[in-house]
């Protein structure tokens, strides 16, 4: 008889060119060892060079594959990427409660690695209000750190005060990612309440950084899923994040995608 495999759910949109999204998410969820379960929220035109086109999934059906996994397969965790809309940001954080999905991950998606939006403006707010007080981690880089708190995020001390801000308006942690810092060391910051971590290490000079959030907030669900206490689960999704970047395929044009089979 063998242990049951964990099981975690990603909320999010497709990624027709495979790095991010949806995709990135099974993909590292089973690079962890974790049944991925999906809710598709959008179908994006997209590849290494940028988005050309986003077109939300009926609330309705968003709503009913929450609830088809949710009913059956019972997961251990879950995370939220792109959502595209006001709409469909209340009606995940309504199946979040109506299904008290646990260890609930948020990645506040609101821009492309290649620039592009992928929220819409008037949902920020809504993103803050509705879905920070659920998670029991929020991931927002320096940008979407400053759109959720109010104030610019530009240093090290300006992410120090965004994660203890985030935690003010609810969220149980967060994991203030430092990939856009202007220095030579990258710099990420959790926060969960009461303790503070950091890591650091040298910045990559690459270009293939396409679903670096994704991936990580899929990873950090994954341990979550498997059990284990936040700070290792983020320990151990940062780990694998460098090391899928280091052996990106330099695929495509422009931003490529990682390697999420290291």
């Amino acid at each position: 008889m063998t242990d049951r495999i964990p099981v975690a759910l990603t909320i999010a949109g497709s990624d027709s060119g495979g790095g991010a999204g949806i995709q990135a998410d099974l993909k590292s969820f089973h690079a962890f060892g974790v049944f991925g379960t999906s809710a598709l929220t959008a179908v994006t035109v997209q590849n290494t060079r940028g988005v050309s086109g986003v077109h939300p999934i009926p609330v309705d059906t968003v709503r009913a594959q929450i609830r088809a996994v949710a009913e059956d397969l019972h997961p251990a965790a879950c995370k939220s990427g792109m959502l595209a809309t006001a709409e469909l940001v209340r009606a995940v954080a309504e199946s979040i409660r109506e299904h008290r999905l646990p260890h609930y991950v948020l990645d506040p998606v609101m821009v492309a690695s290649s620039g592009d939006r992928l929220l819409d403006e008037d949902a920020e707010r809504t993103v803050a209000e509705e879905l920070v007080p659920l998670a029991a981690l929020v991931t927002p880089n320096l940008d979407e750190a400053a759109i959720l708190v109010g104030a610019p995020v530009e240093d090290l001390d300006g992410m120090r005060r965004a994660a203890a801000a985030l935690v003010e308006m609810g969220a149980q942690a967060a994991l203030l990612k430092g990939g856009h810092l202007r220095s030579a060391a990258l710099v990420d910051v959790l926060f969960d309440g009461r303790d503070w971590h950091e890591w650091r290490r040298p910045k990559l000079d690459t270009r293939n950084t396409h679903g670096t959030g994704c991936t990580l907030s899929a990873a950090v669900a994954a341990g979550l899923a498997h059990g284990w206490p936040l700070a290792r689960a983020v320990e151990d999704a940062l780990d694998y994040v460098s090391r899928a970047m280091r052996a990106a395929p330099a695929l495509g044009a422009g931003h490529g995608p990682l390697n999420h089979m290291v």
